[in-house]
């Protein structure tokens, strides 16, 4: 195991410059995303407001990228291996393989985010909130915000991964549904005045995710899916009556800059912190809104 992590950490460093790359070409990407929203001069007005906010964002990246992101690659093949050899002769790959590429990626995102759903929404519980604030309290919301992530909540999500190679997928689906729910993820992130129109009977929007990171409780124990907001409506989480217009954030004070934020959790379930929590509180689901959902 030792040989393996170590091997781990080897491929997570020479990863790292094309990782860079990618993350520079999707900060392009929205930037000019947001200048033909907005125009040049608010564009670049929004980024300067959100520049401590991103600052921290690419510091969790970075520290994700060298630290826990080589230790859940390793958790997820471990894993892998261990349902393969508790079932080595499921008939599923030749299921997988009669079916075909296309349907069984789709299967496999709409699987991946029906899990990510229950797993979101465990993370808005007591007990595991602590450390899933860390990813609501960018109050200047935008793609990055996804990398805002604690190594608690990065290894959480790695349930999914598993939930998902217990049931047998194949792993090149696995690696496609990890690829759509991220890049998805930064859509959904951003601070557009997208709900989608028709779509949104389907599919997560701008807007609707907007409305998870609200300040206020109430507006943020809604929207838990990444990609369909069809969990949402069945689950009775669905909220999005329009444009976001309360404070994003948290009412914790999540201590100062990235390691103040990575010490929060620990604090918190230390005792040390006996500051207002947002614990949402996610089963049963929170009460529904002044104004109704949209």
């Amino acid at each position: 195991m030792g040989s393996q992590l170590a091997q781990a950490y080897r491929d997570a460093f020479a990863q790292i410059p094309g990782q860079a790359v990618l993350l520079v070409l999707c900060a392009g990407v929205f930037l000019a995303l947001s200048i033909w929203l907005r125009g040049l001069g608010v564009a670049l007005k929004n980024a300067r407001a959100a520049g401590e906010q991103s600052r921290i964002n690419l510091t969790f990246w970075a520290l994700d990228m060298v630290t826990v992101g080589p230790l859940v690659t390793l958790m997820a093949a471990s894993g892998g291996l261990m349902l393969h050899r508790l079932w080595p002769h499921s008939p599923l790959p030749a299921f997988w393989l009669w079916l075909g590429p296309v349907p069984t990626v789709l299967i496999t995102v709409f699987a991946g985010d029906f899990a990510a759903y229950w797993r979101h929404r465990a993370q808005h519980s007591r007990w595991l909130w602590p450390a899933h604030a860390i990813h609501h309290s960018d109050t200047q919301m935008t793609w990055l915000t996804l990398e805002r992530m604690h190594p608690v909540d990065r290894i959480g999500s790695n349930v999914d991964f598993l939930v998902l190679t217990a049931l047998g997928f194949p792993i090149w689906a696995l690696a496609a549904n990890v690829m759509v729910r991220h890049y998805y993820g930064y859509l959904i992130h951003v601070d557009a005045p997208w709900t989608l129109g028709r779509l949104s009977l389907v599919f997560n929007s701008p807007v609707m995710h907007r409305w998870h990171h609200a300040k206020p409780i109430e507006f943020s124990g809604k929207n838990f899916a990444t990609v369909f907001s069809v969990f949402d409506r069945a689950f009775g989480t669905f909220y999005q009556p329009g444009p976001c217009t309360v404070p994003l954030g948290v009412p914790e004070d999540m201590g100062r800059g990235a390691l103040g934020q990575y010490l929060h959790p620990l604090k918190v379930w230390l005792g040390l912190n006996r500051g207002p929590s947002a614990a949402a509180q996610a089963f049963p689901p929170a009460a529904e809104p002044a104004g109704g959902a949209g």
